[in-house]
Order: C-alpha cells, then structure tokens, then sequence
C-alpha cells in the first residue's frame, strides 16, 4: 500500500489531496483526506510561505505518505504569479523531502489526461470524474479536486509501472528484439 499526497501549490490558496493506492496490481483508491490551505493574504508573501510550510508540516506529519505529487510550474499571462507560484512550489518541494516523501512532478495536461482521457479537460470535468472515480459527494473546492488529481495520477502511473514490469517479467525480450 502507498500513500500519495497530492499538492495544487498557490501563494494564496494551496490544495491537498491525499489516497491510499491499496493495490499494486489494480487502481484502487482511498480518499483519505483533501482540502486547501489558504493563507491570510494581507500578509507580506515572506510570511504567507512561512505559514504554508507549517501547515504543509502537519499535513505530512498526519498522513505520513511515501510519496507526493506536486504539479509542474507554467508561465501564464503574469510572469510575477508563475515566480510566486514557484516559490510555493519550493516550499512544498522542500517540506515534501524533509518529510522523507518521494517527490515527483506533471504537468498540468499530463494529469488531466490521466484522469479524463483529455488534456485539454476543463477543472470542472476533472472535479466530476473524480467525485465518480473516489466516491466522493462532491469536492467543493478545484484547488482540492486538482490536488487528488495530482494524487489519483501519480497511483495510476504506479500501476502501469508495476503492470508493465509484470508484464516484462513474463514474456522476456528475445536478445536484439525491439519493443
């Protein structure tokens, strides 16, 4: 079994979303928890990251996950967000190792394409096909539905990794075969 914390960071608003992957050798999932952190933004950004790390801090000490699923920076139209954004990132980064986590990064596309079979999928039809896929009523906040999608993807990439393993194991390749 893995735990995977998944993380939408934000220099305001920062979704978490943590599962169980039960299974190796099949996608099922457990929600253990999900949410946002949101920092006070009437305070200076120093400080706004401070309050982010702790709280990332307890998050990690509570569910202790073998792994966490951070999402890849992107430049949008304000090259000050997307550095703001990696800041957050950092610090995510950061509490992530410090807690011993393995820490793997996708982009954005990547992840909807995982979880929706597009990567062009709007958050909203992302947050329905989660709700579905974990049995959720529903998630009331994109932050916290794009960081369990984070999560979800990350343990279906687990099991198509160990499938495929089991699946070399069984038929070897032929010496100067080609795959």
């Amino acid at each position: 079994m893995s735990i995977i914390l998944g993380i939408d960071p934000g220099s305001r608003i920062t979704g978490f979303g943590v599962v169980r992957l039960r299974e190796l050798h099949s996608a099922s999932l457990e929600t253990l928890g999900y949410g946002v952190i949101q920092m006070d933004a009437s305070q200076p950004f120093a400080l706004r990251m401070k309050e982010l790390g702790e709280s990332l801090q307890e998050i990690l000490k509570k569910y202790k996950p073998d792994a966490v699923s951070i999402e890849k920076i992107f430049l949008g139209k304000n090259a000050d967000s997307a550095f703001k954004l990696g800041h957050a990132r950092g610090v995510a980064m950061y509490e992530s190792a410090r807690a011993e986590a393995q820490v793997f990064e996708y982009a954005t596309r990547v992840v909807k394409k995982g979880i929706t079979g597009k990567g062009g999928a709007t958050k909203e039809e992302v947050q329905v096909v989660l709700e579905r896929l974990l049995g959720l009523r529903q998630i009331t906040r994109i932050d916290a539905s794009d960081a369990l999608a984070l999560a979800a993807h990350h343990a279906f990439s687990l099991v198509s990794e160990k499938s495929l393993e089991r699946g070399l194991k069984a038929r070897p390749l032929k010496e100067g075969a080609k795959l």
